[in-house]
């Protein structure tokens, strides 16, 4: 299989898992932007109007963070499941098991896609502007990809392993939630020393803040840490492919017997 033929493979595989999941519900693809609109919306009464955020903009903050965090849970989540989800393929033929969170994590960046229209127009109905900084925002989604390509092949092969690695990572998911600055600004902590930390060891709460300041505040992100996430993560996906490889009858076993 060429390079070519393999990505066309994973592009017709997320567009018929598209078309699928459409046609379960009356709304068709108006949920790719319902389901994360309700999710903002109730998040929003719980902490802005109940908990009192005290924050004008909370509105903007809360879907600068929740939405892309909602890419990212959900591609890996699902990504993590598809290899034992498809094993009565696996047990017929024998491809590339990559496949499988591939076409899982690009039908997710095509529905974040409308996500991201949602939100660019949210931003704009309330009064932010179009800016040279918002170009920023092509290489944070683009490493934001590396991260979810890159948990979801490391998902997808311990879930073959051992199944309950899956409800593991929905858990540490809830984790990541409560700790990445969804919520609340990491940088208000009142330990700056303990705002670079968590900047730091948790690269999705510095991507939000990336998101952040890109769209809300006009700040480019640190082009350096940056760079270094998407090299990392990115070296893990080349890590991760050439083990998939070579475990792939390996995979495809205990995918067929665990």
């Amino acid at each position: 299989m060429t390079l070519a033929q393999y990505f066309s493979l994973v592009d017709i595989q997320a567009r018929m898992a598209l078309k699928s999941d459409a046609s379960k519900y009356v709304l068709n693809y108006l949920w790719w932007i319902l389901e994360p609109l309700l999710y903002v919306c109730v998040f929003y009464v719980v902490f802005n109007i109940i908990l009192d955020s005290k924050r004008g903009d909370f509105m903007m903050f809360l879907m600068c963070g929740k939405l892309p965090f909602m890419w990212f849970t959900k591609s890996v989540n699902q990504a993590s499941t598809s290899i034992v989800s498809n094993a009565g393929l696996i047990g017929k033929i024998d491809i590339p098991k990559t496949i499988f969170p591939m076409g899982v994590i690009q039908e997710g960046l095509y529905k974040q896609s409308a996500v991201f229209v949602l939100l660019f127009g949210t931003l704009l109905a309330t009064g932010y502007s179009v800016s040279v900084t918002w170009l920023w925002i092509i290489p944070i989604v683009f490493v934001n990809y590396l991260m979810i390509v890159a948990c979801g092949f490391i998902g997808a092969c311990l879930v073959c392993f051992i199944r309950d690695f899956a409800l593991l990572i929905s858990l540490g998911m809830v984790f990541l939630m409560f700790t990445s600055g969804i919520f609340w600004d990491v940088r208000t902590l009142s330990d700056p020393a303990m705002s670079e930390l968590l900047l730091t060891v948790n690269p999705m709460a510095f991507m939000l803040d990336a998101y952040r300041g890109v769209l809300m505040y006009g700040v480019r992100p640190d082009l350096v840490h940056l760079l270094l996430i998407g090299l990392g993560f990115g070296g893990i996906i080349g890590l991760m492919v050439l083990f998939m490889r070579k475990t792939s009858q390996l995979l495809a076993l205990k995918t067929l017997t665990a």
